[in-house]
């Protein structure tokens, strides 16, 4: 190591130990109540997600039915196979709206704000 990186280390500490002014106390932490701002645009945002989830749900849904009636008058034979892909992603579908469902009402009974 150089003479001029371990001389200004040694000033660095020397600064640090005998100057009490350079010392930064912490601010308290401010109180935790929520505003009744932010829990009103909560209660907003969630229900726009439950609005938004809910219609493009509905527009994929509508979207695979039409799908599988389309297969299933091009292709009669394969009935059960579309029959049951219909499902499981009308499922998965509604699945996901129902997540967004369960997360708008925690929003809004439980505030996470606290």
């Amino acid at each position: 190591m150089s003479k001029r990186f371990v001389l200004t280390g040694a000033l660095a500490l020397v600064a640090g130990a005998f100057a009490p002014e350079f010392v930064v106390y912490a601010q308290e932490p401010a109180a935790t109540t929520p505003s009744n701002e932010v829990v009103r645009w909560s209660i907003i945002t969630a229900g726009f997600a439950l609005a938004f989830a809910s219609g493009l749900g509905a527009l994929g849904q509508g979207k695979a039915v039409a799908s599988a009636a389309e297969a299933i008058a091009r292709n009669p034979g394969a009935t059960g196979d579309i029959r049951g892909a219909l499902l499981l992603g009308l499922v998965l579908i509604e699945s996901l709206v129902i997540y967004v469902l369960l997360i708008s009402l925690l929003l809004f009974f439980f505030n996470p704000f606290r």
